[in-house]
Formats: C-alpha cells, structure tokens, sequence
C-alpha cells in the first residue's frame, strides 16, 4: 500500500502538486487520469523517488520515504518496478540480455539463476522463444510485455506504468491492460497506472484518482465513473466515444 499526504511540487515558482491525499491498495490497479498538465507524471515521479515534495509525505507499507536513511530509500527503490512509455529496451540488447539487466544490476545472483528468473516471467507474458531476439525484431506488443518482464524480473512490491498502452492498436493495449491486472493480483503487488486511454479504465480501473490542475478532483472506481456528476470527470470522460456508448447503455440498464 501507499499512502499520499498532502504533498506539494513545484517547479520555478509555479506549483504542479496542490495538496494531494490518496490511498493506493496493494493487490489492485490503481489509475492515475487526467488532462495534459494535470500534474500525472510528477504525481508519477513523486512517487517513485524521482521528485522530493516540498510538504507532504509519502509511506510505502508504513514507512514514511523522507524519514529514510539514504540506503534505506535505494532499498526501497530497489523494491519497485516501471513500465515506460514507449517501453525503453536497450536496442542494442537482446529480449534475454534487457529483461537480465535489473538482476545484475540490483542482485548478486549467479548467471544461471539469473537466467532461470528471466525464462521464468518471460514465460509468464507468453514469449518463451523470445529470449535471442533483438527489440528491433518483435512487434510493439510483444516489446511492452518484454518491458513487463523486466518490471516484474525483481518482484517488485510497487510496480509503476507510464501509459503502457501508448502506441499499440486496441486489441493489444487491452492485452496489456489484461496481463499487469493478473500479474498485480498473482503478485500482491501495489500498482499504479499513469494513462489517458479510456479503455484501461473501463477494463482495470479498480482505483481512479482524477487530476486537475495539480488537484485531486476525484476518486473512485469503473463503475462509479460513469455515475458522477463532477462537472470535470464527466467532460474528461465524455471526450470518448466509447465511454459515451457505454455510460448511456448502463445508465438505461441495458
């Protein structure tokens, strides 16, 4: 679990975070939405060490990060997965040698384990004959469930996606969606999704936090979406045609 405290962020005098207080519950996809410039990837970053709040903490399972020692906060640091946008693999390096990288960088394991580890989650996001192949060589799915694996390799206790479901077709994405969903749930693992695809939400928005400006304007889950009457949500919202279909059918019972 973390939990958020009234955090403040600002940048050259101009503030980006204005007091934010949420809970994000492990074992469960927790969603961060929002126009551009609503504040989602500092609120991101924030989270991930990335940024120091002015005011505000931040507790990860109980434990307030700025009261940790320096080591203590690379532990914890340690402990935590991320998904980027875009994916971020190593052109250079092979689906074997990217999802490997963590487990050298963070372990101590021996190249066997290490190796076993890697078939292991690559397993698990169906590319077992993968592991020789060059990023260039696959499609853009199958390098966002090579990102996953690299995420997860270390089992992470937080694991933080950064519009995971940018640049792939529907179909896909909502395999994506799909996969972190399980593997959050198999795992126990605390995760956040930063995104502006409706669909995420529709399929895994277990928790929602809503950003506007800097605010927290709103909270809640996939059903309760479609029933707000927050002014802001709903236009946010209603910017897609399929949110649209999918609130008047359920608002008519159908």
């Amino acid at each position: 679990m973390i939990e958020v405290k009234d955090i403040h962020k600002s940048f050259n005098g101009e503030q980006i975070l204005k007091g934010i207080t949420t809970t994000f519950e492990r074992g469960k996809t927790n969603l961060i939405i929002g126009t551009s410039g609503s504040g989602k990837t500092v609120f991101l970053k924030c989270m991930l060490g990335l940024f120091t709040p002015e005011e505000g903490s931040i507790c990860y399972d109980g434990a307030t990060y700025s009261d940790l020692s320096t080591e203590e906060q690379r532990n914890l640091r340690e402990q935590m997965g991320m998904v980027f946008q875009g994916s971020a693999l190593f052109d250079s390096m092979t689906v074997e040698e990217n999802v490997m990288f963590p487990l050298m960088m963070f372990t101590k394991q021996k190249k066997e384990e290490m190796r076993e580890r890697v078939n292991e989650v690559l397993a698990r996001v169906n590319l077992e004959n993968a592991n020789n192949k060059l990023p260039s060589e696959i499609s853009g799915g199958m390098q966002k469930r090579v990102a996953i694996a690299r995420a997860i390799v270390t089992r992470p206790k937080y694991l933080f996606c950064d519009e995971p479901n940018s640049g792939l077709d529907p179909r896909t994405a909502i395999v994506i969606d799909n996969l972190i969903k399980e593997i959050t749930e198999e795992n126990d693992i605390t995760t956040i999704i930063n995104t502006h695809d409706m669909n995420s939400v529709m399929e895994i928005g277990e928790k929602i936090v809503f950003l506007k400006y800097g605010n927290l304007e709103w909270e809640g889950d996939k059903s309760q979406i479609f029933k707000t009457d927050n002014e802001a949500v709903t236009e946010f919202v209603y910017s897609s045609n399929l949110f649209k279909k999918v609130r008047d059918a359920q608002l008519k019972g159908l």
